[in-house]
């Protein structure tokens, strides 16, 4: 009995041999950055055997089942200026399964003020850069007069940065915050309201070149740069179902249940990859895989220092799952200050839950409670959510669990840029792919994306295969 295309139940892969000669490249790690690597391979005649380990394709954005439920291990958003990441969507044929909103609007709700709870927004209009968040930072409420015209004052700085210059991946965000003026009130209820959910880190300790990256690109480059997009349907349905299909179409090998033991170079100069029970000849490697885990398979020589990517750090995501039986929140989603929670999002019809509401909390820079018991989390999150949402008193709660992400992303630190490398490495055909190497982004599904694209360029070179039909994509502001 086989598995998907062609893994047997004992994992060991069939039939290799039989596939057609020709250039063969294999791509070991079925997350976006090893499925868009396949993918971009494929279109330029390249024959492609993907292996993923898992038993599903997706990699760290990927749904589950829960009972009845249909369950995504987090919540994943995109925003319009992850061109690599819509490009995704179209090759898959998914972009209408997660559509982004049509202007930005972000309610934020703050629970810290002594005249209680206080919504403002955060929303762009139909102007150019900068003046299209002019109106809604000066009618923001969670910051003063003073500090709403130096945020303004510290965007137009952030905008004359060279994101090229080197020196901006030594420094802290949070350091050249205070240094432009920006008080603590301003840096939570803005700077680390977009920060943390997109860098997974808070100011202090994050890169001020990823950083000024993140902001540049989102919030300063084009008015519709920051509009959100997110899944409506699990997100197996896309990166695991119709990733499938289309690898399929395209005419690429893909394994699960396969794990890839070690990547040698052979006596006749091609690539073997050992998997239990076979080994697999390719003229190209690309490893799509954790930094660690591509540490321990690059073979001696590939990188000059390959203990660099050890010292790329990771940082956690808690992911707080609630069903309450009824409506609670009126709102896609809301964003919070003043409480623990951070954002919220309303995942009830992609989930298949027929009565009540699911609301899927999203809990960046986890590291103080990634490992807490479900229980004290119950205690601590059910009555922020009764302060947040007065909707939910007198709700029944459903179900309460948690999944949690212990490595979700690199940590975006100050100095990680030298520790990043880039698709290619010292061996020829062996190429880097992931959201942890040299994109210029953070740890994102655009960074993975970007990462496949670039290795899978790189590969098409080395072959001599053209590489006319791999995307353009800007670069970042």
């Amino acid at each position: 009995m086989t598995h998907g295309n062609g893994t047997r139940d004992d994992g060991r892969l069939t039939d290799v041999s039989a596939v057609p000669s020709g250039r063969h490249a294999v791509v070991v790690g079925g997350g976006l950055a090893g499925v868009t690597a396949a993918l971009a391979l494929a279109d330029a005649g390249v024959r492609v055997t993907l292996l993923e380990g898992r038993p599903r394709l997706g990699g760290l954005a990927f749904s589950f089942r829960r009972g009845e439920l249909t369950v995504d291990n987090g919540q994943h958003v995109y925003l319009r200026c992850c061109t690599a990441y819509h490009w995704f969507l179209d090759r898959i044929e998914g972009t209408a399964l997660a559509p982004v909103q049509e202007r930005l609007d972000v309610p934020v709700v703050d629970l810290a003020r002594p005249e209680g709870r206080r919504l403002g927004r955060l929303r762009r209009d139909a102007l150019p850069v900068p003046l299209h968040l002019g109106r809604s930072l000066a009618a923001y409420p969670h910051l003063s007069l003073a500090e709403r015209a130096r945020v303004g004052r510290a965007a137009l700085a952030l905008k004359g940065l060279d994101l090229a210059d080197p020196a901006l991946d030594d420094q802290d965000f949070g350091s050249w915050l205070t240094a432009h003026g920006q008080s603590a009130r301003a840096v939570e209820a803005l700077w680390d309201l977009v920060g943390v959910a997109t860098l997974n880190a808070a100011a202090g300790d994050a890169s001020l070149g990823l950083a000024a990256m993140v902001f540049k690109t989102g919030l300063l480059s084009d008015p519709g740069a920051a509009d959100i997009g997110w899944a409506r349907v699990p997100l197996g349905e896309l990166h695991d179902r119709l990733a499938r299909k289309a690898l399929d179409s395209a005419g690429v090998r893909t394994e699960v249940r396969t794990r890839v033991t070690s990547v040698l170079k052979n006596g006749n100069g091609q690539w073997s990859v050992q998997v239990p029970g076979e080994t697999l000849t390719a003229d190209a490697v690309v490893l799509a895989v954790p930094q660690r885990e591509a540490h321990e398979l690059l073979p001696p020589g590939a990188l000059d220092a390959p203990g660099r990517l050890l010292e790329i750090d990771t940082a956690p995501i808690l992911n707080i799952h609630v069903l309450y039986d009824r409506k609670v929140l009126a709102t896609p989603f809301l964003t919070a200050l003043g409480t623990p929670v951070q954002w919220v999002f309303d995942r009830t019809e992609a989930s298949g839950l027929k009565d009540g509401q699911y609301l899927a909390l999203s809990q960046s820079t986890a590291q103080d409670e990634i490992d807490t018991p479900v229980a004290t989390l119950r205690e601590r999150y059910l009555p922020e959510l009764e302060r947040l949402l007065p909707r939910t008193r007198g709700a029944e709660v459903k179900d309460f669990f948690v999944t949690r992400e212990r490595t979700a992303t690199f940590a975006p630190a100050p100095g990680v840029g030298r520790l990043r490398p880039g698709a290619r490495t010292k061996a020829p055909g062996l190429y880097l792919a992931g959201a942890w190497t040299a994109t210029g982004w953070p740890a994102t599904m655009e960074s993975a994306v970007r990462s496949g694209v670039g290795a899978a360029g790189a590969a098409l070179a080395a072959l001599g295969r053209s590489r006319d039909r791999l995307p353009d994509f800007e670069e970042a502001a």
